[in-house]
């Protein structure tokens, strides 16, 4: 597995933004790359500061693209797949996150770095049918903020910001998912205040 994710490396610094755009997919959908992008993304920016735009969308893209896949197939019955890999347990809080939060429950787990559970959710929301422009954009968002986070790290601190998200990728993306979730949380407060005061 070591020689495959080596080789896989290579290939996408080789050909560089649409390389990291065909690790993004893979990694969203049928196989799975921890942390592989993230690497990718620090060192193509370090070494071409000027296309970190280009890089963490590449990436973005890629990563919304491989869940639309698994996404769709969840949607054509991908229960009996979902029951399959995933513990009852997992699947059952799963899908009630979707069903109660949507939008949070996906946009949460795409901030969040392995080992963090994903997959998962982008299985459960083609399972409960969530609209496809809320769960696109969730994935986008979440990704989006990942994956430019670290772009704008690697133009500050250049290779050391591997080793900082290495150490403390965990930490920080938490702290985006509390601020999210706190954020979600105190628009709904004030969109149902609204409400109730017209």
């Amino acid at each position: 597995m070591a020689r495959i994710a080596a080789w896989i490396e290579a290939f996408a610094l080789t050909i560089g933004g649409f390389g990291i755009f065909v690790i993004a997919f893979l990694d969203s959908s049928f196989l799975s790359f921890p942390e592989v992008n993230d690497f990718l993304i620090v060192l193509m920016v370090v070494r071409h500061p000027g296309r970190m735009v280009f890089y963490a969308s590449m990436a973005t893209l890629g990563s919304i693209t491989g869940c639309l896949a698994l996404y769709f197939v969840a949607r054509k019955g991908g229960e009996a797949l979902v029951r399959k890999r995933f513990h009852a347990r997992s699947i059952d809080w799963a899908m009630g996150m979707m069903q109660k939060h949507g939008y949070l429950a996906l946009l949460v787990p795409a901030l969040l770095p392995p080992p963090a559970p994903f997959i998962i959710f982008v299985l459960m929301a083609g399972v409960a049918a969530v609209p496809l422009r809320t769960f696109a954009l969730a994935i986008g968002v979440g990704r989006g903020v990942r994956y430019f986070g670290e772009g704008i790290l690697a133009l500050i601190w250049g290779e050391a910001a591997l080793n900082y998200i290495h150490e403390n990728g965990q930490v920080v993306a938490l702290i985006l998912a509390v601020t999210v979730v706190a954020g979600a949380a105190a628009y709904f407060w004030w969109k149902r205040r609204r409400t109730v005061s017209a």
